[in-house]
Order: C-alpha cells, then sequence, then structure tokens
C-alpha cells in the first residue's frame, strides 16, 4: 500500500541551527512554505515532529507557532493544536472592510515620509506585474507594491496587521487566481494610486486604494459564490 506523502517531508534543513536564531529560522522556514503550499490549508503541525524535524527543543517551535498564528497564517484548534489555516477566513468582505481601515491609515502616515526610492520601488514592481503570468510571483509583487507604498508608516504594530492582511490575499491569489479566469491583470489601479501618492496627495491616494480594495472584493465574493469555487475550498 502506498503511503500518502507527508507535508513536513518537503521541508529541507540545512545542518543545525545556532540556538539564538532557532525561533526565527523556524518561523520564516514555516511561512515560507504554508504561503507557496507545500504545507495545505489544515495541515496538523505538531510541536515534536517539528522539534524533530529542525533539531531543536520545542521551546522555540511553541514560539515560532506562536508567531505564525498571531499572523493568523495558523489557527490553533483543540483536537488538532496547529493547524495552517483556511485562504480568506470568514467573510471575504468584511476580511476587506478591515483592510481598507488597516492599510488606508497606513497609507496616510506613509506618504509625507516616502522617498523618491520608495516611489521607484512601488514603479517597478507594478511594471514586473504587467509583465508577469505565474500565479505565485503575481500575489508576492502585489504584496510588495503594497507594502512599499506603506513602509514609511512610524505604527509598526499597524504595519504588522496590515502585513497580515497582505499575507492572506498573496496565499488566496496564489491558489485561486488561475480558477479565477482573471486572464492578464490590470494594472491601472496600481498606477492611479501611486501617481497621487507620488503628487503627496492624500485624500486622492486613499480613495483610489478603497476603490482598488473595494474591487477586490467584488471579484472575489462573485467567485467564492460559484460552485467550482465551493468545491475547490470544501476540498482544502
Amino acid at each position: 500500500m502506498t503511503q500518502k506523502p507527508k507535508p513536513l517531508h518537503s521541508i529541507k534543513v540545512e545542518g543545525p541551527i545556532p540556538a539564538h536564531l532557532a525561533r526565527s529560522v523556524i518561523e520564516e522556514t514555516l511561512r515560507s512554505a504554508i504561503l507557496d503550499g507545500r504545507l495545505p490549508c489544515g495541515t496538523a503541525l505538531r510541536q515534536q515532529d517539528l522539534a524533530d524535524l529542525f533539531g531543536v527543543s520545542r521551546m522555540p517551535v511553541r514560539e515560532a507557532l506562536r508567531q505564525l498564528e498571531a499572523q493568523e497564517l495558523l489557527s490553533v484548534t483543540t483536537h488538532k493544536g496547529a493547524v495552517v489555516a483556511p485562504l480568506i477566513q470568514g467573510d471575504a468582505a468584511e476580511t476587506y472592510e478591515l483592510r481598507i481601515l488597516l492599510e488606508s491609515e497606513a497609507l496616510r502616515q506613509s506618504i509625507p515620509l516616502l522617498t523618491e526610492a520608495e516611489h521607484q520601488l512601488a514603479a517597478g514592481y507594478i511594471d514586473e506585474l504587467e509583465a508577469q503570468h505565474d500565479y505565485n510571483e503575481i500575489g508576492r509583487l502585489n504584496r510588495l507594491f503594497h507594502m512599499a507604498l506603506y513602509s514609511k508608516a512610524p505604527n509598526q504594530r499597524l504595519l504588522r496587521l496590515v502585513e497580515d492582511g497582505l499575507n492572506e490575499e498573496e496565499r488566496f491569489l496564489r491558489f485561486n487566481l488561475e480558477a479565477m479566469g482573471l486572464g492578464k491583470l490590470s494594472q491601472d489601479d496600481h498606477r492611479a494610486m501611486l501617481r497621487a501618492v507620488i503628487q503627496r496627495d492624500i485624500p486622492r491616494s486613499l480613495e483610489m486604494l478603497e476603490q482598488h480594495l473595494n474591487r477586490g472584493v467584488e471579484v472575489i465574493t462573485r467567485y467564492l459564490a460559484t460552485p467550482a469555487a465551493q468545491k475547490r475550498h470544501t476540498a482544502r
């Protein structure tokens, strides 16, 4: 009888990990594996299995899992312990309403402090998105574009919350863009938002961001209501 492959087997650990780096190495390794799908939604991550894999005690594993739970990449259940969280948790409209609030404030704080270097970085991500056909890369570049515009917001806790939301969207886009049949994605929203940011027009920038995110939630909500999407996400 053929054994079902275990998701942890997809994670490669090279050499012993220094004790002072253990928590961060485990966190980043698991985070990457969750984002790229090597650890699918619903995968249970047991502390002892992870400690054996990374060659460490359970303490740094526990700390790493706590960080990933705070980023909403993991959820903790009574019987399974830490489990890879589903894509776009809960109601998509509610998720995007919260993102609009958080990202609008991050953008408002960041705009006056952005330099030409950040403007050029964001423009470069738009150019890459225009040329990109790899759905994994589209999700990553979308996150990087937005974070380039929010990066100078002085409220670091706000930035962490914003990035958590973008990470959740990135995971969703990686596994659903092709099924959504969107084809080549227009970058008009991104370009309009960047123009307003460069002009330091905060009201216009916030208006463009809200329009952009509302357009996103409309597309995702329509997709999630289709029988194909419901079957796909139930399977996960």
